[in-house]
């Protein structure tokens, strides 16, 4: 039953959200009406027009836990403002996914989503995501998994793993969540890292490049300077920003600026 809890919130927008490529267990059931599992829990949100939603959930919930999570403390209208005039790209492409915000989800289940996101489309990395977490996530209501802790996803057999079609990600997935789980990398402790450091203990992981490190940096530990570049990146700064994007004009915010033109370029 959804319980309707209504509020008005600026620069948030579920589809663009849930279609930014940031996460994998928030899908739409419609246009409007969005399913998130997070947290261990599982949340319903509904866009009942303009900047107006209802959520399934207390308001001690929402303060909480979502407010967090969907970082509804932030003003994403002042990093719209500060893009110069000049780059016209760039403008239309954040004017165009004004929606989205930058999650704070989980380390490890980052860590873990974006090893298995290395050549693989967004529906197929949900669809791995989804079969580890019914594979050894907890139920947390009828058909829905939370994602698994680092011990018992350590501990699923080869056979389990290549059930999910990982591929060559199988052996990646299982050391990451091994490493997690012995204490070698500890998410707690790396959050509080400077960011140079943050990158060099992700890359020292096995299967872990600059484009997963900056990911898991991004939408993980929520340093949201971190800027990934993959194919469609690279697409954008070859055709518009003469091979490399001026990271250094926003300074702590650029990963708000590659949601914007990620999204923006792929559903061009």
């Amino acid at each position: 039953m959804f319980i309707s809890m209504t509020k008005k919130i600026k620069n948030f927008d579920l589809k663009q959200i849930a279609e930014s490529g940031q996460c994998f267990r928030m899908k739409m059931t419609d246009e409007s009406h969005s399913v998130v599992i997070a947290k261990d829990r599982v949340l319903e949100i509904r866009q009942t027009g303009g900047d107006t939603f209802e959520f399934d959930c207390s308001e001690a919930e929402f303060n909480d836990i979502w407010v967090s999570y969907f970082d509804l403390d932030t003003d994403y209208g002042a990093f719209i403002a500060g893009i110069p005039k000049e780059d016209e790209f760039l403008l239309k492409a954040a004017r165009k996914s004004a929606g989205i915000r930058i999650l704070r989800q989980d380390p490890f289940e980052m860590l873990i989503s974006f090893i298995i996101s290395q050549r693989k489309s967004i529906p197929a990395i949900r669809t791995s995501v989804e079969r580890l977490c019914r594979l050894c996530g907890n139920e947390i209501r009828d058909g829905f998994y939370s994602f698994p802790e680092p011990k018992a996803l350590s501990q699923l057999s080869e056979v389990d793993l290549s059930s999910c079609a990982l591929g060559y990600r199988t052996e990646y997935v299982r050391e990451a969540a091994s490493s997690v789980y012995r204490g070698d990398t500890d998410p707690e402790k790396l959050a509080k890292l400077p960011d140079d450091e943050l990158f060099e203990a992700l890359t020292s992981l096995k299967g872990v490049g600059k484009k997963v490190a900056n990911c898991v940096m991004l939408f993980g530990f929520h340093r949201i300077g971190a800027f990934p570049v993959d194919v469609w990146m690279q697409r954008v700064m070859d055709e518009h920003y003469g091979g490399r994007f001026p990271v250094e004009r926003y300074e702590g915010f650029a990963g708000v600026m590659q949601q914007y033109l990620f999204f923006y370029r792929r559903n061009q």
